[in-house]
């Protein structure tokens, strides 16, 4: 009996021991995870010690460096030709390029086709006070450039107009004074003459300004805001454009659109291209003009195509004017509204003509005005039923600034031309003896 108490006994004891065994087992296990749930909720978290491991914070991720991408030989080669162009034709060009002061007189606006004189420059639409003046004014500095080593330069009719002294400073610093040779308002154009030594008369040279493509380089030298030697690049932007002259009434055809930078100073200075060839002479930009009279370049320049210069420069050294060859008309291109009105079919292309002057070559020729008046939807108000001119010689007339850039191109005083135009639905021909341009003056007393 005694016996079966002990071993029961014993055994007891087996079972307490193997339980709570069993028990420690359990709780070693789930102790630390719990402990780690109750340390992801403090701040800053510790680092944890359990009896399984060892935890510490995840360090913070390594941004990766960006190393960027090599250039290439060929990209770096060829900024370096660009650079060595620009270089080689500013050393070749800036000898040429000259700064111009005037002192001014007593100047007026140019008139408007009623002839009278503005108060200020023709307001921008919606300009807020800003005002708009496709050239630049008249003022005390320009740019010029050598057109041959007889001492004649050239510049903008605009930069000495009204002025009662003009003196030319060289790239090297010498400055003598310049004689006005010759103006021409309605190519903005002038030529002085200067005696100053020989090797400073260096001539530039000359491209071809019809032969222009869009988006060719074209790069100005000149003196904006009396900055001399100033080069800037740029491109054609645009051409066979066209800019009314300074008396307002006429219009300079073919004119270069350019983005190279040019501002007041740059007047009268050359645009070049890439072989440091004049291409056009600088004239105009489209500035934004505060009521401070602050203007800036908006992008948009223009020239005086370099093939009209060329033209135009003999006659000012000669005779100290051009004569430009006249017809005789005021005019505008057709558009399929007038077209139409006309019974003509609308995509009908061509100028047509307005009014006839009396006793102008138009007029001797026979050329027809139109016979009534006719408003257009925009509410502009023109005179419709006169001729269309389709053609001149051999050459086809699309708009009215074709006509114009005809007789700039390919036309002379006492020429004798063959204008193709439509009248009453039918196509005829007719001979027409150009003349020379009167004066604003001489076209209101007809």
């Amino acid at each position: 009996m005694r016996k079966t108490i002990i071993i029961a006994s014993i055994t007891f004891l087996v079972v307490i021991f193997g339980c709570v065994a069993i028990a420690t087992v359990i709780f070693n296990i789930s102790a630390p995870a719990k402990r780690a749930v109750v340390t992801q909720t403090s701040s800053p978290p510790p680092v944890i010690v359990s009896a399984r491991n060892v935890s510490t914070p995840a360090p913070a991720p390594i941004e990766p460096v960006v190393q960027p991408t090599a250039v290439s030989e060929a990209v770096i080669s060829q900024a370096d030709a660009e650079e060595t162009l620009l270089i080689n034709l500013y050393k070749r060009v800036n000898p040429s390029v000259v700064n111009i002061d005037v002192v001014l007189g007593n100047f007026q606006h140019p008139t408007l086709p009623n002839g009278e004189q503005p108060d200020v420059p023709t307001p921008e639409p919606g300009g807020d006070g800003e005002q708009f003046s496709p050239f630049f004014n008249p003022q005390g500095q320009g740019s010029g450039f050598i057109y041959s080593d007889e001492g004649y330069i050239i510049t903008n009719n605009h930069v000495v107009e009204g002025a009662t002294q003009v003196s030319v400073t060289f790239f090297e610093g010498t400055e003598v004074l310049a004689e006005v040779v010759g103006t021409d308002s309605n190519s903005d154009l002038a030529v002085l003459k200067v005696d100053a030594p020989a090797e400073l008369l260096v001539p530039v040279s000359w491209g071809d300004s019809d032969a222009l493509e869009v988006g060719q380089r074209a790069i100005a030298i000149g003196n904006p805001f009396g900055l001399a030697g100033t080069l800037t690049t740029g491109v054609i932007s645009a051409k066979g454009r066209s800019l009314p002259a300074l008396d307002g009434f006429f219009r300079i055809p073919e004119i270069i659109q350019t983005d190279a930078a040019v501002n007041p100073g740059n007047s009268g200075g050359p645009l070049l291209d890439s072989y440091g060839n004049v291409i056009g002479v600088v004239s105009a930009i489209v500035p934004r003009q505060m009521g401070d009279g602050e203007r800036s370049f908006l992008g948009v320049g223009f020239a005086i195509p370099g093939n009209l210069v060329k033209k135009v420069v003999p006659g000012l050294i000669k005779n100290g004017q051009y004569a430009h060859p006249w017809v005789g008309i005021v005019g505008s291109t057709i558009t399929p509204e007038i077209a139409t009105e006309m019974g003509l079919n609308a995509n009908q292309h061509g100028a047509i003509v307005a009014v006839v002057y009396p006793n102008s070559p138009a007029d001797k020729a026979g050329l027809q005005g139109g016979d009534r008046q006719f408003i257009t939807r925009e509410g502009a108000r023109t005179e419709i039923g006169g001729d269309v001119i389709i053609a001149a010689d051999d050459e086809p007339i699309a708009t009215f600034d074709d006509l114009i850039s005809f007789l700039s191109r390919r036309a002379e005083v006492g020429q004798t031309i063959t204008l193709t135009v439509i009248r009453d639905g039918e196509t005829r021909t007719i001979d027409l003896t150009l003349e020379a341009r009167p004066s604003q003056d001489e076209l209101f007393r007809q």
